[in-house]
């Protein structure tokens, strides 16, 4: 039996300190551990030609396997205790009822996305990611840069990239703690508070964004720890927090919608395999086929757009119900 609250068992304020603590947690346990911190020289060399200096054989930096190895074991612990206080926090709320250790365990797998009502044999909900995608992978399709095509390899292109220990924390892991904290957690103790489904989308994904932040420390060293490193480090830090924001709107609509923490996985890997488009590069690369990129990306934007809603939904979910569902039956 899942569990459901005729009220808000926890208040505003306690969500926003939980959404705190969890990321707080997740991105302080890259720094707990002495093997997983980073370490750069006081001097370094500044960089040149607008790419990252020389790396020093004293330094630890983020892509050594070794620190990349120590941050994966931080932020599985810091995953593993996230759910664990999603846990506690409703095993205190199911107190001495028959069951409860089944109740709470059944709850907190239905509350984190582990166990719903979607169809997992239906992939619509992870489509609509590649969908919005359609105008790079036109152009990647042009440059014969796709899966078998004349330029893909499967040792440059798979095994090197994936079989990697860059590649484990980019493709596999990263992904998938970063969304069940930023994601499955926070939205469950927003939702636990009464937030609307609109505040939840927009409030809960700007944790994922400002999480992102500690990078420009590591910027700013790789590219000289001058005025022009500082630079780059603010601007690419600006960037990167807008990008992971609107990134997070989008997997927070795809949790609430689908009740399901697999589909913003399945976007996140996704997202980081394709990176931000180049559409700019793009079109100097096929100047012929500038109409057909355009009208790709056109294509691809507006399909994304009209079958999001279509392709999401999820009868009888626990986050996103009709009205009359809600209104009187303890939706929390």
């Amino acid at each position: 039996m899942t569990l459901v609250f005729p009220y808000p068992p926890i208040s505003t304020s306690t969500a926003h300190a939980l959404t705190f603590l969890f990321a707080f947690s997740y991105v302080g346990s890259l720094y707990i551990s002495k093997n997983a911190r980073l370490s750069f020289t006081s001097r370094p060399r500044p960089a040149a030609n607008g790419v990252a200096r020389e790396k020093l054989s004293q330094e630890r930096w983020r892509d050594d396997p070794d620190v990349i190895r120590a941050r994966l074991v931080a932020v599985m612990t810091a995953t593993i205790f996230c759910c664990a206080g999603v846990f506690g926090m409703l095993w205190h709320f199911v107190g001495d009822a028959p069951d409860s250790l089944t109740t709470t365990f059944d709850t907190t797998a239905v509350r984190l996305g582990f166990k719903s009502h979607i169809d997992l044999d239906s992939i619509y909900p992870h489509l609509v990611t590649p969908l919005l995608f359609l105008g790079p992978l036109y152009a990647k399709w042009l440059g014969s840069n796709l899966p078998f095509q004349k330029f893909w390899s499967f040792e440059t292109d798979v095994v090197k990239k994936f079989i990697t220990w860059q590649g484990v924390r980019n493709f596999l892991l990263a992904p998938i703690t970063e969304e069940v904290v930023f994601r499955a957690c926070v939205l469950a103790v927003y939702h636990l508070s009464g937030a609307s489904t609109k505040r939840m989308i927009f409030l809960g994904p700007l944790a994922f964004g400002m999480a992102h932040i500690h990078h420009a420390w590591d910027t700013f060293n790789r590219y000289g720890r001058n005025a022009s490193a500082a630079k780059r480090a603010i601007i690419t830090t600006l960037i990167q927090l807008s990008y992971t924001t609107l990134f997070g709107f989008h997997c927070s609509y795809l949790f609430l919608r689908t009740g399901s923490i697999l589909p913003p996985i399945s976007a996140h890997i996704f997202c980081n395999i394709m990176g931000l488009p180049e559409i700019g590069w793009e079109l100097k690369r096929f100047p012929k086929r500038k109409n057909s990129i355009l009208f790709a990306y056109a294509l691809g934007i507006f399909g994304f757009g009209y079958l999001l809603g279509p392709w999401t939904l999820t009868p009888g979910g626990l986050y996103w119900r009709n009205t009359q569902d809600i209104v009187g039956k303890g939706s929390y």
